[in-house]
């Protein structure tokens, strides 16, 4: 998925050296709330999104960069996803969809349907462009995007990867736990990654608690999608982000709700390098980042083309009559620094106001 923002911000994203004090429930590990912020997907409809990360509070969950949750939406009304194709560098992105279906066409000559519960992780490395387009017979979009900063030893790597995986639900006393990345609780996907890290679905039966257990050296955010849930006995809303650092060796999620609850865990070990992040692209720099704006504006061979992108507005086309999106303009300042604070939840005061990034 895109970041479509005519104006987005720029995030310097490092670990901090310090830390405020924590907060807790009961006797329990303390809970970071991050709220999302919505955000138009674009098109005349503009199909929304929530956005958790990145933000100003935290900008990283392991390598986990940005996280985007939409739906349940009615594509009748906001026409759903059209994504020209656009520009990645220095990133994975995971598509994970709870209904409907997604068309994705990449420049590495990758053509594959997203669909419910089977993952489709794409590498971009050096670059890659790709579109995204829900297809006619969905009627009901709903689901997460989400994207993995690489590690600096592989970002610049020329293959352009696409892999997917449909991964068998496992189940539990209450519930049934899906990986689609990384692994847990004894369960491993083979898709490929570059950072110790778990990406994976969890369905609660009404009145259920689960005492999972995780990699304690895995700072961890759990997403919620439906459900009166808890994290660590604390509430969590739904579309919220519940972040728990490092140190757990179990997480424990409840659905206090009479119907069935989903969430999305995330986790990994903190991303000890520097990123910057802005539009599409994950770099090292200001300068990087300005390049790679540049090579997209020039059609270089940096990112390739995608061959047999249909949009809503007709072949090769999105409802905008656009081919290809063209990136933002840069702002006249530097890159501005965002610290990500240390592995450990601070001090939050829930709120049901969206956070700006």
């Amino acid at each position: 998925m895109s970041n479509v923002e005519t104006d987005p911000d720029q995030v310097l994203c490092r670990a901090e050296d310090q830390h405020e004090g924590l907060s807790r429930r009961s006797d329990r590990a303390p809970v970071e709330i991050l709220t999302a912020r919505s955000v138009p997907l674009g098109g005349p409809r503009a199909m929304n999104v929530r956005r958790t990360l990145p933000q100003r509070q935290r900008s990283l969950i392991g390598p986990w960069c940005f996280v985007d949750h939409y739906g349940p939406d009615d594509v009748s009304r906001s026409g759903g996803m059209d994504v020209a194709p656009h520009p990645h560098t220095g990133l994975q992105t995971v598509s994970w969809l709870f209904d409907g279906a997604i068309q994705h066409i990449d420049s590495g000559g990758n053509a594959g349907l997203v669909l419910p519960t089977e993952v489709n992780l794409m590498t971009a490395g050096r670059g890659i462009c790709h579109s995204e387009v829900s297809t006619a017979d969905t009627k009901v979009l709903h689901g997460v995007q989400l994207w993995l900063a690489l590690p600096d030893a592989v970002r610049h790597e020329e293959g352009r990867k696409f892999e997917h995986h449909a991964p068998e639900p496992v189940g539990f006393d209450g519930g049934e736990l899906i990986v689609f990345l990384g692994e847990l609780w004894g369960t491993r996907s083979p898709v490929s990654t570059y950072s110790p890290l778990v990406g994976a679905e969890i369905r609660l039966r009404p009145g259920a608690s689960v005492d999972l257990p995780v990699d304690e050296r895995f700072e961890h955010g759990v997403l919620v999608d439906a459900g009166d849930v808890a994290v660590e006995d604390v509430d969590l809303p739904v579309n919220a982000l519940g972040y728990t650092g490092v140190g757990l060796s179990e997480l424990r999620i409840s659905n206090r709700a009479e119907a069935d609850a989903r969430v999305i865990v995330l986790g990994g070990f903190p991303f000890d390098e520097e990123i910057v992040m802005w539009w599409n692209f994950v770099g090292r720099n200001h300068e990087e980042i300005s390049r790679y704006r540049q090579e997209w504006q020039d059609e270089s061979d940096r990112f390739g083309e995608v061959i047999g992108y249909v949009g809503t507005g007709g072949p090769g086309r999105n409802a905008s009559g656009l081919s290809r999106l063209p990136a933002p303009e840069l702002p006249e300042v530097r890159i501005r620094a965002r610290r990500n604070p240390p592995p450990h939840a601070q001090n939050t005061t829930p709120t049901t106001k969206e956070n700006d990034r």
